[in-house]
């Protein structure tokens, strides 16, 4: 038998176009021209994003909004060494992400070429990867280089998703190998729960005086069967802060976010609840004040029912008594099943409760956002995005005030969209991130909600956008500082020294995000009354250009009726055997 054969290069991009491929994000570099100039014959489009960390947040907000995985291909050391950041963002997130980076040539291993990363190990840049990312693969063949790039895109999108990393010496690109087709698995059947397991876990439910389903961000989209279960039975519902969104928020059983962020209400009702189900959950250090059984969850004598696709996340942090590895969305599917064979439950106080909850803090919310103060205070910002976003729109956040506000007091609508970075919680993450969401959902409006110091860490994104004709609107929360840390050193250690941003006077100091919008090509506009911002993002909206919005905000914190162990150790205080 023969083969046709051609250059290495040439038969990973048609493989990726065999795979639905439609964007690859990155930059170049001499170890990754030739799998550019084959991209460049082919259907798939290359996003230059200028820096590999910009790189890598674009295809994670991309897979994040299309459901399909996000390639970024990188340049050896340190162009891939760039993209660790958010490379790692993604793969904290159980996002699909594969990273293909180039390498030093095969026949110079350990001879120290140009770039190559040997101060501990000689050519292994892939151990720079390897501590978050599912496999990492390096490419010693040409020949191989399809049947990797396969087990990578399989890796990255089975199981728990995740990010992976395909490590390619330069020169294999520009090898000779047969053409021949790598497909993927038509199908991958993911365990689910057994009968028996679902009709003990509806049992358990049934029977409980104060029920909660605690979801996490696993679930997005499949919330259908939840729902059934939660009203058959009259359980409430709280969610992580990756699952906001899931079940919407004026739903009457959703008593929102637990936590550090969350409401006393909500963290009230969890510590108190008899029978707690958690979906696709971690039970991470914020959602759960840093675990502290005297705020949010406490099973000392409650019972945990747990399940995740991961088995390493069953009982990692609080033991269980039903532990479940399963794909919650068929699982969720068979325990809802198993309820409806049993009477259902009323429990309007808990619906009353709910309610009256619910209204007082979004009624707070409003009342501080109906504020004419200016610079404006952080819920006038919400509010005003609230009323002139349309009801589809998806608000892609950074971290801080824009992550954590949106989370506690923001009504999303069941139509719109939170996507945050929650594992690695990346400054830098929103802007860039927000031009993949765009891309992957081109026809919906994109608000990148970011801080200036996040605008600061990732400005690549603003001529990224342009150069893609993506509309996004970069709304930049602009309290010259990083605010949340300033917040936090002023109260425990009486000054913000080093969070503030400040010229060389000692007066605070900010760029002027409008300008550097226009000067990369988009609209751009500083907010200079109350007034002023609902306007123009009214404006924006129609003009269907990126745009950047800076907008001056006073340094408030994001009320945290929650527990966070950070602040006892500020103050000297650890937990009983910590030493």
């Amino acid at each position: 038998m023969t083969f046709t054969t051609v250059s290495a290069a040439d038969a990973l991009a048609a493989q990726l176009e065999s795979y639905g491929v439609e964007y690859v994000y990155g930059t170049c570099g001499h170890t990754n021209i030739a799998l550019l100039d084959a991209l460049g014959r082919s259907s798939i489009k290359f996003v230059i994003a200028r820096h590999e960390q910009a790189a890598a947040h674009a295809a994670d907000g991309y897979a994040r909004a299309s459901g399909r995985p996000g390639v970024v291909l990188l340049h050896v050391g340190p162009g891939m060494m760039n993209a660790v950041t958010g490379v790692a963002t993604a793969a904290l997130d159980s996002v699909p992400l594969i990273a293909i980076a180039g390498d030093v040539p095969s026949y110079f291993h350990g001879r120290h070429p140009h770039q190559e990363v040997n101060l501990h190990a000689d050519a292994d840049q892939t151990a720079i990867y390897r501590p978050f990312v599912k496999r990492a693969w390096h490419v010693d063949r040409a020949e191989d280089l399809g049947r990797f790039a396969e087990r990578a895109f399989w890796t990255a999108t089975s199981g728990r998703p995740g990010a992976v990393l395909l490590n390619v010496p330069m020169d294999l690109f520009s090898r000779q190998v047969p053409q021949v087709e790598c497909p993927l698995p038509r199908s991958g059947a993911l365990p689910t729960v057994a009968q028996a397991t679902a009709e003990r876990i509806a049992a358990r439910l049934a029977g409980a005086d104060r029920p909660l389903i605690y979801v996490g961000g696993g679930l997005r989209g499949r919330a259908d069967a939840l729902l059934r279960l939660a009203e058959h039975f009259d359980i409430p519902i709280v969610h992580s802060l990756m699952a906001k969104g899931t079940v919407r928020d004026d739903h009457p059983l959703l008593l929102g976010m637990p936590g550090f962020w969350g409401s006393k209400t909500t963290n009230d009702y969890a510590r108190g609840a008899d029978v707690v189900l958690a979906l696709a959950t971690r039970f991470a250090e914020t959602d759960a004040s840093s675990w502290d059984p005297a705020y949010t969850w406490d099973f000392s004598d409650s019972t945990l029912i747990q399940v995740d696709i991961d088995p390493a996340e069953i009982g990692r942090n609080y033991p269980v008594e039903i532990g479940v590895v399963a794909d919650v969305g068929p699982a969720v599917e068979a325990i809802a099943e198993a309820a409806e064979r049993l009477p259902g439950v009323a429990r309007p106080e808990a619906r009353e409760e709910i309610a009256s909850s619910r209204a007082a803090l979004f009624a707070d919310a409003r009342a501080r956002g109906r504020s004419d103060r200016f610079p404006l205070r952080p819920e006038r910002i919400l509010s005003d995005l609230r009323s002139a976003l349309p009801d589809d729109a998806i608000l892609v956040t950074d971290v801080g005030w824009n992550k954590n506000g949106v989370a506690q007091c923001y009504e999303l609508p069941a139509q719109g969209r939170f996507i945050t970075p929650g594992g690695a919680s990346t400054m830098g993450f929103g802007p860039a991130a927000a031009v993949g969401v765009q891309l992957a959902e081109p026809d919906r409006v994109v608000v990148a909600l970011i801080g200036d110091g996040g605008m600061s860490a990732q400005l690549p994104a603003v001529p990224m956008a342009v150069e893609q004709g993506a509309p996004v609107i970069f709304v930049v929360m602009n309290n010259r500082a990083h605010g949340t840390i300033a917040d936090l050193q002023t109260a425990n250690f009486g000054a913000g020294y080093g969070c503030e941003f400040t010229d060389p006077s000692g007066e605070p100091y900010s760029p002027d995000f409008a300008a550097l919008g226009r000067a990369c090509g988009a609209d751009g506009r500083r907010i200079g009354a109350p007034e002023e911002l609902h306007a123009a993002l009214t404006s924006a909206i129609q003009a269907r250009r990126p745009t950047v919005l800076d907008v001056p905000m006073v340094n408030e914190p994001v009320p945290t009726p929650g527990h966070w162990n950070i602040k006892d150790i500020y103050q000297g205080v650890f937990p009983a055997g910590s030493a």
